[in-house]
């Protein structure tokens, strides 16, 4: 399904490839970013778009010359991370639950961090910029060195899955962690205060923003890309930690060369080029999906996921969807369903079957099928996979 254009009476237009129509505050929410005066040529949103904090997640919003922090989010950098491996399900045999013990053990989930970091983690790079950053962080070094490599809580993920061919890939998601989150704070608190003292009207105090050329500016891009940088290496510390395990249970400990890795944001800002001019991009709950790109789109955990080649479609600003997308509200997931629910709708999958994951059950998100049929213009499908273990944030 190709997009459509939403009757807004917006300056600038917004195009939906989402086939609901919008609840009353997701429209509000829309007009309030198109409304914007630094907003570049429309706004795109995914199949998966819902509510989020001053603008939708699952939008995608190209400005000039102005950055909105809230727009991007406090979980800077947040993606996902795919291996395929050269092994088959049937290896798995008895495993399963091992090799979820296992890796409980060694990648630290929800508010836990490492005891200590190892080589790989004290060997980053962005570590020589962390005195650079934004004063208001300058006592969490330490803490951020111990959730490197640790995967956080909320919709967070490990995952063993069978592709089509019952090809095993590893794969995961999650974000720049505490750090992260800290960080994008002080600065939605310190755009929202500018736009206070300059008394800039705004339909949202949310959509606060850094104008380019201005210190503030400088200081929060330079913070959102050594964030962003950190996530993605936090992907790929827990990534080495999953492949061992995986290595120790099927190949008694031996390195397996992967035979196809993607590790992508959907959670940023970017420079880009767009329809001839410089642009920042804001991609909040989108992944990047230029002609021959490769993405990561997860369904729940009970549901499909899909590694994507994309198609490079100019009006979503060479973007698709981050997932299925939530159909309800975390608390309204633990009225609606009951632990028998989830036990019932992951059958088939390792994993926790408690009241604390009960929010994260599978009807609680869009059907993820139904959203990858409204993107066939954005991406084709390269595998299709489906989980048989999963470890929660």
């Amino acid at each position: 399904m190709p997009y459509e254009p939403l009757n807004l009476s917006t300056d600038k237009p917004v195009l939906s490839w989402a086939n609901h129509e919008l609840g009353s505050a997701e429209t509000k929410m829309a007009k309030n970013v198109a409304s914007l005066p630094f907003v570049f040529k429309h706004v795109s949103l995914m199949p998966d778009v819902h509510l989020g904090k001053g603008a939708l997640v699952g939008s995608v919003i190209a400005t000039k010359d102005a950055i909105i922090p809230a727009a991007v989010g406090v979980d800077i950098g947040c993606g996902m991370a795919a291996i395929k491996t050269p092994y088959t399900g049937d290896q798995l045999e008895g495993k399963l639950k091992q090799i979820r013990l296992d890796l409980e053990a060694v990648v630290p989930t929800g508010f836990n961090e490492n005891k200590e970091s190892d080589r790989q983690v004290s060997n980053w790079q962005g570590w020589q910029q962390f005195k650079t950053l934004h004063p208001g962080v300058k006592d969490l070094e330490t803490k951020a060195l111990r959730q490197m490599g640790s995967l956080g809580g909320g919709n967070h993920f490990l995952e063993l899955c069978l592709d089509e061919n019952n090809v095993v890939w590893l794969m995961l998601h999650s974000g720049s962690r505490h750090i992260g989150n800290i960080l994008a704070q002080r600065h939605i608190d310190t755009a929202k205060t500018l736009a206070k003292m300059t008394d800039t009207k705004l339909p949202d105090p949310d959509l606060a923003h850094f104008v380019q050329g201005t210190e503030e500016f400088n200081q929060y891009w330079h913070d959102l890309q050594w964030a962003q940088d950190y996530a993605r290496f936090n992907r790929v510390v827990m990534m080495t930690r999953f492949k061992r395990v995986v290595e120790k249970h099927l190949a008694g400990g031996k390195p397996m060369k992967p035979l196809l890795e993607v590790n992508c944001h959907h959670n940023y800002a970017e420079k880009e080029v767009h329809f001839g001019e410089d642009v920042f991009v804001t991609r909040k709950g989108a992944v990047r999906a230029r002609s021959e790109d490769l993405g990561i789109i997860p369904g729940s955990m009970g549901a499909k996921s899909y590694i994507v080649r994309g198609k490079g479609n100019l009006e979503s600003y060479c973007s698709c969807s981050h997932g299925a997308g939530r159909l309800m509200s975390r608390n309204l997931a633990k009225k609606t369903y009951t632990l028998d629910d989830l036990i019932e709708q992951t059958q088939g999958v390792e994993c926790r079957k408690d009241e604390g994951v009960l929010d994260e059950i599978p009807g609680a998100y869009k059907s993820i099928e139904q959203v990858m049929a409204n993107q066939a213009d954005l991406v084709e499908v390269v595998a299709t996979l489906k989980q048989v273990l999963c470890v929660k944030g």
